[in-house]
């Protein structure tokens, strides 16, 4: 089928954020197509998530887009007529320094006042939560006992049918080359099955995302960030309900996944790039770690390995907004790594933002591109 000659919106991206921003304009009536170049929709980063929802964020606005987003994936089944997967096996994380500590005590502060059910642990707490962690030089943590994990191919497939029953295009394994404008903005998209005219763009290309604004001169100042885990072979000794635990220092953290374990740490020498192989180095360095952290471990062995990208914003807040010196243009992307679980929300304000002139349902304004070269970043601590 030949694509359409014209579309109110093309949105470039179709992992869970795309979709997300497709189905809640098709909801408002807005003829749009959804563009992947992938031969299926969330073949990026939403590929790679490690499945992770929670309310536990640093930052006002990240925890209202948890609150609304988390209410959504809660009722997926219900919305959208499949199961978001959603356990709520809560998120527990472990501080080994006084200035984390410290740091997190003030953040639940704020999320208590939003109505988080968040609370700080003691060791002798953390003990009995995860009776098989090595506590050694943990002085205390935090526990969110309705954080856990859900299902990110389910949450984009279950978008994506309700924005193409309302009447969006999905178009996959169709790439863009070039985006033109003219004196008025933006003017249509070219791609590798044609072109389309449309007045507005939505870029939802996550780690993809700078090359999308080079084709408009935009610099969009996001970076591509390799994260790797494994998933291991069956720990029967491990419960299917244990937290998702994270040692904040090192961001070494692990979660079951049935009957296994997801164990990964982040690579804070990791140096921007596209990068898809396994860093062997660093995953001997992820072993020999969770080893010590978790014990158990050593009965199990590496089932597969899992790669992807996260897109990297230089204060770890997408950017949420349009860009006035391309009018048309609009960016939902740069999550560094919350993408998945703040995709429902994205996809409204960010309805709101290209229908309405700014976002309603929660206040995004912050979280605009100009942020960056008038240096008002917004800091995310609770980044792992």
């Amino acid at each position: 089928m030949s694509l359409p000659h014209h579309a109110d919106v093309v949105i470039i991206g179709g992992g869970c954020v795309g979709a997300s921003v497709a189905y809640h304009l098709a909801q408002r009536g807005v003829k749009n197509i959804l563009l992947e170049r992938e031969k299926f929709l969330g073949m990026g980063s939403t590929r790679a998530a490690a499945g992770g929802v929670r309310y536990q964020f640093s930052t006002r606005v990240n925890v209202q887009l948890s609150i609304y987003s988390l209410d959504i994936i809660q009722h997926f089944a219900e919305l959208f007529g499949i199961s978001a997967a959603y356990k709520p096996i809560g998120y527990l994380f472990l501080l080994s320094n006084e200035n984390h500590a410290r740091a997190f005590k003030q953040n639940l502060g704020l999320q208590q006042s939003l109505g988080v059910d968040a609370r700080w642990v003691s060791v002798e707490d953390i003990a009995r939560l995860a009776p098989r962690v090595n506590l050694d030089g943990i002085i205390g943590g935090t526990f969110g006992a309705r954080d856990g994990l859900a299902d990110p191919n389910s949450i984009t497939d279950g978008f994506a049918r309700a924005a193409a029953r309302f009447g969006a295009r999905i178009e996959t394994e169709t790439a863009v080359t070039n985006i033109s404008r003219d004196a008025r903005g933006i003017a249509s998209v070219t791609t590798t099955r044609g072109e389309i005219a449309t007045r507005t763009v939505v870029c939802c290309a996550g780690a993809w995302s700078a090359e999308i604004g080079k084709m408009l001169g935009v610099e969009i100042p996001i970076v591509p960030l390799r994260r790797q885990f494994f998933i291991t072979d069956p720990i029967p000794h491990i419960p299917r309900d244990h937290p998702f635990t994270i040692e904040f220092s090192t961001s070494f953290y692990f979660h079951p996944d049935g009957d296994a374990l997801v164990v990964g740490m982040s690579n804070h020498a990791e140096t921007p790039g596209y990068k898809f192989a396994v860093d062997e180095n660093f995953r001997a360095q992820t072993l020999a770690h969770a080893l010590t952290r978790v014990p158990a471990l050593a009965d199990a062995r590496i089932a597969h390995e899992i790669v992807g990208l996260y897109e990297a914003t230089p204060d770890a807040h997408p950017i949420l907004s349009g860009v006035k010196n391309a009018p048309g243009f609009f960016i939902a992307a740069g999550f560094s790594g919350h993408g998945f679980m703040h995709s429902p929300a994205t996809g409204k304000v960010m309805s709101e933002i290209i229908l309405d002139g700014r976002s309603k349902t929660i206040d995004v304004s912050m979280l605009d591109y100009d942020r960056f070269a008038e240096r008002r970043l917004i800091v995310e601590g609770n980044v792992v």
